[in-house]
């Protein structure tokens, strides 16, 4: 067989088993018995070891995963993927109906689906191929893990849309394969997965391909990012296009045009939640009307047009066996409830924090007490009350110490407060939190320095303070456990990168008390430099908006301590940076008055910023920043293919700028 014959029979055989595939995997309807699926496969296999150059990324053969990744890049997305807002019971589904008639004068439909319990993913195509799959991340930034998503068969490889799109959905793990994953665990003796979801984003976490390729995933796609194919009128012709164009949508959609409508589609599932094969925990309701979606805008961390309905908190019934004591990065002493392990929506539960003693006292929570536990938003373990009536006389009434559980210092509880604290800034589980914390994604963002690891190198006496992270050595680190070369490597390259970061991430990673990571930002706008912050007075910091009194006292009373001035001198001589990297207020002095004050509406694709950056420099010059278009909105940015809002913004006489205007203001 020449090449011309050879490519020629792999085309045919391409297109054959991604139809099969799509039959067996997508539709659940086989045309065909494994058997022959098989033998076309091993004959496409052996025609391309032949010809490794006719080879193509949608070929069938591509889905076993390739070699293993030493990370994921990081993906920005281009369209936000933003979280919902929820509701929890009949009342809040009726308001979320009336706020959406409120904001148009069309008649409202609504178009209701399972809430899939996974992983959001986002996928890519351009040119009818499948060029890139990423995670969710915080909405704006997630992680490319293309080569994993590739390896899950009801995706397609290729598509007949040939303009790029992006299609959004949930990667999930079926019950069964589910239970046969953790049998498989439990034989090896290792520690099965909590519940499907946690098992679906580990497998796609995986820098193997080929783990991910094993673990039998699957996937719902439901929704649109960026669209450059014929643009569609409503959220139900998307899920019918998404349908025709091969990918995987959940069958049991349904289009409402009554709010009764969508209580029936929730009642109805509720009670059938348990007889499906996946895991689902809520419904999502959307205004079905693309352009009614559009006027009706976003708020800013949820759209104004969907929200997610959460089933009813599981209840059960278990034993308190003890409580036990944990101390936090600020000191507090926070009791756990230790419970006989129960399971619990989806997962087996064997502590709930009991948060302080006067919950306790208010619960009457003892030792022994039978309990009825929850998870509160299906996610957080919490003890709801105790049955009394089941009591023994055998339980004991628990009393908070007088000493701290982790070094012995005396404990108080300080005005105002209801927690008591260790204030000793030598406690060792302080200075373990305080290291987690300044790790973390918020702060510092150091990859690769979890809690395992720090707990680990605090264990081992290679760290005790902040400054020790930016003194670890490669040959002390390979000496740990678990802790091979290339994770050594890429842990030290995260810790340099590290260095890099702007003032406001080094303040809120230092834990002051009362900081938060917007104030954080706000105090390294204002005063720029570490120096600065650290002469600054009550009187000054009293000034700035945001900063209250007991932040500004925070403050001034965390850099008048001598440890922590000794602190900042050994990071500065660790090269860690100390000024604001952010648009400085010198820099703003000549633009501010543009937006101080303005509410801007952002619309269209931009070539020079994604809308966050955009965003956070009008918000940075004093501007506010909304999702829609009203009387109130002051000047509109406009990128390409601006829609609807550019015409409401005409009709109300709105200032309308294109993007070469914003660069020019912005000093781009």
């Amino acid at each position: 067989m020449d090449k011309n014959q050879a490519q020629e029979k792999i085309i045919e055989l391409k297109e054959l088993l991604n139809r099969y595939g799509h039959e067996y995997h997508v539709l659940d309807k086989p045309t065909v018995p494994d058997s022959e699926y098989d033998q076309k496969l091993q004959e496409l296999k052996k025609l391309e070891e032949q010809f490794p150059e006719l080879i193509t990324s949608d070929s069938p053969t591509q889905r076993v995963g390739g070699e293993p990744l030493e990370g994921f890049e990081k993906v920005q997305h281009s369209v936000p993927m933003l979280s919902l807002s929820n509701a929890f019971n009949e009342q809040d589904l009726r308001d979320f109906a009336r706020r959406a008639s409120q904001g148009t004068d069309k008649p409202l439909s609504f178009v209701c689906e399972l809430k899939i319990d996974g992983l959001a993913i986002s996928l890519t195509y351009e040119n009818g191929q499948f060029v890139r799959g990423a995670t969710r991340g915080d909405g704006t930034t997630g992680e490319d893990i293309t080569s994993n998503l590739r390896t899950i068969r009801s995706i397609p490889l290729s598509i007949k849309e040939t303009q790029k799109i992006e299609v959004r959905g949930e990667a999930y793990m079926p019950h069964k394969s589910f239970l046969a994953l953790n049998e498989a665990k439990e034989e090896k003796g290792e520690e099965p997965f909590a519940n499907p979801r946690n098992a679906a984003a580990g497998s796609l976490r995986q820098l193997d391909p080929k783990i991910a390729a094993s673990r039998n995933l699957d996937v719902f796609l439901y929704g649109v990012g960026e669209w450059e194919a014929e643009p569609l009128t409503s959220h139900s012709e998307r899920l019918e296009y998404m349908k025709e164009l091969g990918f995987k949508t959940n069958p049991e959609w349904k289009k409402c045009d009554t709010i009764e409508e969508v209580l029936e589609y929730v009642d109805y599932w509720t009670a059938e939640r348990p007889n499906l094969s996946y895991e689902i925990d809520g419904i999502v309701i959307k205004v079905d009307d693309l352009a009614t979606q559009d006027e009706l805008g976003f708020t800013a961390k949820s759209p104004r047009w969907a929200i997610a309905y959460k089933f009813p908190a599981e209840e059960v019934i278990t034993t308190l066996k003890e409580i036990e004591l944990s101390v936090g990065r600020t000191g507090v002493i926070t009791p756990t409830a230790i419970l006989e392990p129960v399971r619990v929506a989806g997962t087996t539960v064997q502590r709930a924090s009991l948060h302080n003693e006067d919950l306790i006292r208010a619960k009457d929570i003892r030792i022994g007490d039978t309990v009825v536990i929850k998870k509160a938003g299906d996610i957080i373990p919490e003890v709801v009350r105790v049955i009394t009536e089941k009591r023994s006389g055998n339980e004991e009434e628990f009393h908070m110490p007088k000493e701290c559980p982790a070094c012995g210092s005396e404990l108080v509880r300080l005005e105002e407060e209801v927690a008591l604290r260790c204030i000793n800034p030598n406690c060792p589980a302080q200075l373990q939190e305080g290291l987690i914390h300044f790790v973390s994604r918020n702060a510092m963002n150091i990859d690769g320095l979890g809690e395992k690891v720090i707990n680990q190198l605090f264990r081992e006496k290679l760290i005790h303070t902040i400054a020790d992270i930016y003194r670890l050595q490669r040959e002390e680190l390979l000496k740990l456990e678990r802790m091979g070369e290339k994770s050594v490597d890429n842990l030290l390259q995260a810790i340099e990168v590290s260095k890099d970061n702007s003032l406001e991430r080094l303040l809120f990673g230092l834990g002051i008390r009362f900081i938060g990571s917007k104030a954080a930002k706000t105090l390294a706008t204002e005063f720029e430099t570490m120096d600065r912050l650290q002469q600054a007075t009550y009187d000054e910091l009293i000034e700035i908006d945001e900063i209250g009194d007991k932040m500004a006292d925070a403050v001034v009373q965390y850099f008048a301590e001598e440890k922590v001035t000794e602190l900042i001198k050994e990071l500065k001589e660790l090269q860690v940076n100390m000024e604001y990297k952010g648009p400085k207020r010198s820099e703003q002095a000549n633009e501010s008055s543009v937006f101080a004050d303005k509410t801007v509406v952002l619309t269209g694709k931009m070539e020079t910023f994604t809308r966050n950056e955009a965003k956070e420099q009008i918000e940075a010059l004093g501007g506010t920043v909304t999702g829609s278009v009203s009387k109130k909105t002051d000047i509109l940015i406009a990128g390409e293919d601006a829609g609807s809002k550019y015409d409401k913004a005409v009709k109300l006489g709105i200032t309308i700028w294109d993007e070469d205007k914003l660069v020019e203001i912005l000093g781009k």
